[in-house]
């Protein structure tokens, strides 16, 4: 297999306490069609299972399969643990998978084969089926695409008029990612401030940096599975009630991004004043949210 018809892609699972479902994640990266792969898990300390898990993985598939972990086995979060698969990797392209999440096996064939149709892309960001049933049958799963056109590439920093957070449509997940490892490096990786709770919106950070500096395609394709479950960071930071606290965080780090990065794109600034305006004037946001309402049932 030609390495140049085939670039190495390098994937980064990274886990803490996953032994439930690591082994499922592993496995949907051995089947790939896409044969030109190594594997990094990336261990953020765990205490459970999962590092013998995925120990036993890389003795099995030595230079495939690569254990990863920090100095003293410690724990740093998850954007850490992506930085420092990412600082490992020796691919030319960076995929992402979460520990709890699978991919089907045409994954990464079908991105690769947009690449090559779209040199001048940097990122392919995908569809996910948000999936349900993985534990009761008897629930449905939902395919959600990313909110914007399908199927089509987009210069910087459309996307950030599209997506969440500033945006309105449904913002792309970490395992429909794939993006050229320079990009990433050049991009800075993940923000390790986003830990504990600030974890929901560490993907949400580093897919705003892309969106203000590389080209993206936005695929219509859906080739992973988005695990549900009521301890996801999503469904904790919601149940305690800290989601505006969480989005207050990201909202004021990307403000401060914006004007180190010298940022003036007037859509770009004119979104963040109105994402910021509930927690920096919030007695008139109520205020204009019950005028708004009253005019409405008027």
């Amino acid at each position: 297999m030609s390495t140049v018809s085939f670039p190495l892609v390098s994937v980064i699972i990274a886990f803490l306490n996953e032994e439930r479902f690591l082994p499922e994640a592993i496995e949907s990266v051995l089947q790939q069609e896409y044969a030109s792969w190594e594997l990094l898990l990336v261990d953020d300390g765990s205490t459970d299972r999962s590092t013998q898990i995925a120990q036993e993985y890389a003795t099995h598939f030595p230079g495939k399969v690569i254990y990863l972990e920090h100095a003293g086995h410690a724990n740093k979060g998850l954007s850490a643990s992506r930085n420092h698969g990412l600082a490992k990797a020796r691919g030319q392209y960076i995929a992402i998978l979460d520990a709890d999440d699978v991919w089907l096996p045409g994954k990464l064939s079908h991105q690769m084969a947009i690449f090559q149709r779209h040199p001048e892309v940097t990122m392919i960001a995908e569809a996910s089926d948000y999936w349900y049933n993985w534990e009761n049958l008897h629930k449905e799963n939902v395919i959600i695409p990313v909110g914007a056109p399908q199927d089509q590439a987009y210069s910087p920093p459309a996307l950030l008029k599209h997506l969440y957070p500033l945006g309105t449509g449904a913002a792309p997940v970490p395992s429909g990612l794939i993006l050229e490892k320079t990009a990433f490096r050049r991009l800075g990786g993940f923000e390790d401030s986003f830990r504990k709770e600030f974890g929901l919106y560490e993907d949400q950070a580093f897919l705003s940096k892309v969106y203000l500096r590389e080209n993206v395609y936005v695929s219509s394709a859906c080739n992973n599975r988005y695990r549900q479950r009521p301890e996801s960071i999503v469904s904790s930071v919601h149940a305690d009630g800290k989601y505006h606290a969480v989005r207050k965080f990201f909202l004021l780090w990307f403000q401060e991004y914006l004007q180190k990065e010298n940022i003036q794109d007037k859509t770009v600034r004119s979104l963040m004043q109105k994402a910021l305006f509930r927690y920096e004037f919030p007695r008139l946001y109520s205020l204009s949210n019950k005028v708004l309402s009253k005019i409405k049932s008027f």
